[in-house]
């Protein structure tokens, strides 16, 4: 290809980047060719309806509006799928007054029964749709998370696969912000594990709806993101003799657990005393936001740093 011994072009439903390997596809220019639009759509099956030689023009059909109408909304932009559609439904439309074929809408929905929804269990469209319903939850918007959740099982993703995402979204994005949150998502893990399809569904709904409308926090993946951080610039430093175990003699006299505090013996429950290694005695990880149950706990903290 480099030495333009060999030109290649090809074509493809998938997304280039998943099915084409890296070297190759840095030597091609790819060009995205998307979905025609519904006005287009209708254009080329009225075009197929008109024409004698190549399409059904010579079959005296009449297509109401609504029925045309429905095939567009069915064929997710694909003229092929659209054309089908159309050809399918004339074969069962019968001839009226002067010989003329109606193809109406209750026509239109026997030819086809029902739409086969576009989707790819391991390529891009399942990435599109599982990225579509975690946004739509952190966007607390519970209809778009409903209908996103819909689409993927109605294609047949696996449950238990949105079920994980749930619960690592209450954690990433809700977080202490709603710590019951959590809880409903691994709770409506198990109950489809329990109940199966397709009761089990409206576990998942429910857990769907509870994190959209959750209050949002994600103050406990910040924290970790700084804990990585520090690690990697300090390396494993030494645990503070204060805090360590001391379940031997010996290690009573090398000092493990001296001057330890128990928080218990204190007002409060709290005493201030220093927990991370040194070179990391100041440094705060997590800075809890003002909503939700993270306020009761950012006003808790702030009296504690106060104090320490």
């Amino acid at each position: 290809m480099e030495s333009g011994l060999i030109t290649l072009i090809g074509a493809t439903t998938e997304n280039p980047s998943f099915e084409v390997i890296a070297p190759l596809l840095s030597r091609v220019r790819v060009l995205v060719l998307k979905p025609y639009t519904a006005p287009v759509l209708g254009e080329i099956l009225r075009r197929a309806l008109e024409d004698r030689e190549r399409g059904l023009g010579g079959l005296s059909l009449k297509v109401e509006e609504k029925a045309l109408a429905h095939i567009v909304d069915i064929s997710d932009g694909d003229a092929r799928t659209a054309l089908n559609s159309l050809e399918a439904a004339a074969s069962l439309a019968r001839p009226g007054e002067g010989g003329t074929r109606i193809v109406d809408l209750p026509t239109v929905e026997k030819a086809l029964e029902r739409k086969a929804l576009l989707y790819d269990k391991t390529g891009e469209e399942h990435y599109n749709l599982i990225s579509a319903f975690h946004k739509s939850l952190r966007g607390s918007d519970p209809d778009g998370a409903l209908y996103w959740l819909g689409r993927m099982l109605d294609a047949g993703e696996a449950p238990l696969y949105i079920a994980r995402r749930m619960v690592r979204f209450a954690s990433e994005d809700v977080g202490i912000a709603d710590p019951q949150a959590l809880a409903v998502a691994v709770s409506a893990m198990e109950a489809f594990r329990f109940v199966g399809l397709p009761e089990g569904n409206l576990a998942l709904a429910e857990a769907a709806v509870y994190l959209a409308t959750a209050p949002k926090s994600n103050a406990l993946y910040r924290a970790m993101g700084k804990v990585g951080v520090a690690i990697s610039e300090k390396g494993a430093l030494p645990v503070p003799l204060h805090i360590r175990n001391a379940p031997t003699a010996m290690m009573k006299e090398m000092g493990y657990g001296k001057d330890y505090k128990y928080a218990h013996n204190y007002e409060g429950g709290y005493i201030p005393q220093v927990h991370l290694p040194q070179g990391l005695e100041d440094r705060t990880f997590y800075e809890p936001t003002d909503r939700g149950y993270e306020k009761t706990v950012g006003e808790r903290l702030k009296a504690w740093r106060k104090k320490k």
